[in-house]
């Protein structure tokens, strides 16, 4: 059996009780070793057999999965966050499926949200946005040409920018001709939740310079959007508006 385990964040405490106990029982595990926290191998068994999959290929890592799993080995791959977002999973699955394989997913907190908790920050403020756009500027690999980072700007919803930290320059300029404000709030954090997490306020019109002054030109995540320094300027939720109706909460017109 293979299980596709999502690591977290960062923070060893951050992954789910079922990824931890899968790890803790799996004969072999093969972790994304330039990612995932390897603190989080603590919860491994001492006879596992481990495998760091940042100096291996696909075909590699899945032929460690196929021979473990022949010799009805328990495998857990191990990738960082939540494996559904630039995990690279479904093309490991394919292969496993063609084989007839077993295997299952346990899902994991992606960096966008682990970066949320540690600004106290909320991406769907009422009267500010709604939506959350989860995406990485265009580099070595291309993006679908209605993907463009110019092209979702221009919603001015609250973005979420995944493996773009070494291109800041590029990043703020084309969210910028998007249509996003230069002073548009931004949220630069490093290792969101590891113990050795930055976080820098700053807006598209400074975020280059930020980077810059800071060292970070990798392993950050951007959060865009006035959801990032708010003030006062979103409206109350309906959802626990006393005058508002509920499936479990009738309006109350004397408040």
């Amino acid at each position: 059996m293979i299980n596709f385990v999502g690591a977290g964040p960062g923070a060893v405490d951050l992954i789910t009780i079922r990824g931890k106990e899968l790890l803790e029982k799996a004969d072999v595990i093969i972790y994304a070793g330039s990612l995932v926290n390897p603190d989080l191998l603590k919860y491994a068994r001492k006879d596992a057999i481990i495998y760091d999959s940042a100096v291996m290929t696909l075909e590699e890592v899945t032929k460690v999965m196929i021979e473990a799993d022949e010799k009805g080995k328990e495998v857990v791959r191990l990738h960082t966050g939540e494996p559904s977002i630039y995990g690279a999973v479904r093309e490991q699955m394919d292969i496993l499926e063609k084989r007839g394989i077993t295997f299952a997913s346990t899902p994991g907190v992606s960096a966008c949200f682990g970066a949320a908790a540690s600004l106290n920050l909320e991406y769907t403020l009422p009267g500010i946005s709604q939506t959350l756009i989860i995406t990485r500027l265009e580099g070595k690999t291309a993006v679908p040409p209605m993907e463009k980072m110019k092209l979702l700007a221009s919603h001015n919803a609250s973005m979420a920018i995944y493996l773009s930290a070494g291109m800041l320059d590029k990043l703020s300029k084309e969210l910028i001709e998007g249509g996003y404000s230069p002073e548009t709030p931004v949220a630069l954090v490093y290792k969101a939740t590891w113990p050795e997490e930055e976080k820098y306020i700053c807006t598209l019109k400074t975020l280059a310079e930020t980077g810059k002054a800071k060292g970070i030109t990798k392993t950050a995540i951007v959060l865009v959007g006035d959801v990032v320094n708010p003030g006062e300027k979103f409206e109350r939720s309906k959802l626990y508006d006393p005058t508002f109706e509920t499936g479990f909460r009738t309006p109350k017109e004397d408040v």
